[in-house]
């Protein structure tokens, strides 16, 4: 039972994240720094650090209040960043990524956090946590920032080829996840196109939109979306195969990077325009801080029987503790659980859509 305060207003649970401390370019500091800051936003969770107990303990000084809900397992493996997926799970089962997956499989930890190696994750992920029923191939989701506000896209890389099915499995999980952490009531779904008309795209996507118009997720189901809309915020969840999604992500951060350094060389060209920055300081301040991939830190693999969040790799302390607030955010949502429902749901609407009418049958 929850705890009960003076007020008997009941206390929220408190959770356990398991936190691969050594996956990441700046780890162990950046993952001790991040879940320091995490504590702040989210006071009622406490933290398993799986990696080098002498690294972890020296670090975990430096943050007085987070060492008292902290716990290290120790562990002296890591997986490499450049390690091929194969290779990572079938050696890889002392290091810290494998042995922070199997906290939350024991039901030791609610969930897992790692800015490691992004093949090997979800290979052991997959292997160790196995998929949710009713989905085949669990899918890479992110936030990506629109004018409307945010979107979610998925996949952004587990599956290059994927079928109708997929697809489908894909805008279920993307419209839980965007009920769930983005608060939207009726998020509206597309899939990514050539095009936006029905002639256009590949048998699988033109499949996968049939299938939609006969589910629940009918009613918001944009149909097709084009590139342009990803940006626009056309629709609040964006589903494609993970070869189109992975060059959809990598383009945008590279044209982010791109608009940023002409900004930069544009405001040094001449005094005047020194000036002019100077002046819109404040308001260039706010762009940055919109545009900021800090705040979209935090790829979850979706369709799992536990929760896993990918980090960055190269992310800071900031960025990492974003991770975390997602993690956090699905395990209190029910994520999984809301998941298995709408398949259900799903499943039942396609056997019901899929079944003549009985009149209709007598009459013939």
């Amino acid at each position: 039972m929850p705890d009960v305060s003076d007020d008997h207003r009941p206390r929220p649970t408190r959770l356990r994240i398991a936190l691969d401390a050594m996956g990441g370019d700046h780890a162990p500091d950046m993952v001790v720094a991040g879940a320091d800051i995490a504590r702040e936003r989210c006071p009622d969770v406490d933290y398993l650090f799986v990696g080098d107990e002498a690294r972890l303990q020296a670090l975990l000084e430096r943050f007085p209040a987070l060492k008292p809900i902290s716990t290290i397992r120790h562990t002296p493996d890591a997986v490499p960043m450049d390690a091929k997926p194969s290779v990572a799970l079938r050696t890889g089962r002392n290091s810290s990524m494998r042995l922070a997956i199997d906290a939350v499989a024991a039901g030791d930890a609610a969930c897992v956090v790692s800015a490691g190696n992004t093949g090997a994750l979800m290979a052991m992920a997959k292997f160790v946590l196995k998929t949710l029923p009713g989905i085949d191939r669990p899918a890479i989701a992110s936030f990506f920032p629109t004018i409307r506000g945010e979107s979610v896209m998925l996949d952004l890389g587990a599956n290059l080829e994927c079928d109708a099915d997929n697809l489908v499995q894909f805008a279920v999980m993307g419209s839980i996840f965007s009920k769930s952490v983005l608060g939207l009531l009726e998020p509206t779904i597309g899939l990514l196109n050539v095009g936006s008309e029905e002639q256009k795209g590949h048998d699988s996507i033109r499949q996968a939109a049939a299938a939609l118009r006969q589910t629940p997720l009918a009613k918001n189901f944009h149909g097709f979306i084009e590139g342009t809309d990803i940006g626009a915020g056309t629709v609040d969840v964006i589903v494609t195969d993970g070869f189109t999604g992975n060059v959809a992500l990598k383009t945008a951060e590279g044209t982010a990077k791109l608009f940023s350094e002409f900004l930069r060389r544009t405001f040094a060209s001449s005094i005047m325009s020194k000036m002019g920055y100077l002046l819109a300081r404040g308001a260039f301040l706010k762009l940055k801080q919109r545009t900021d991939p800090r705040r979209y830190n935090g790829a979850m693999f979706l369709g799992l029987q536990g929760v896993c969040v990918k980090s960055h790799g190269g992310t800071d302390a900031v960025g990492f503790a974003n991770a975390i607030s997602v993690a956090v955010d699905l395990v209190r949502h029910g994520f999984n659980e809301k998941i298995k429902d709408e398949l259900a749901r799903l499943q039942a609407a396609l056997q019901t859509a899929e079944t003549p009418d009985s009149s209709q049958a007598a009459a013939v």
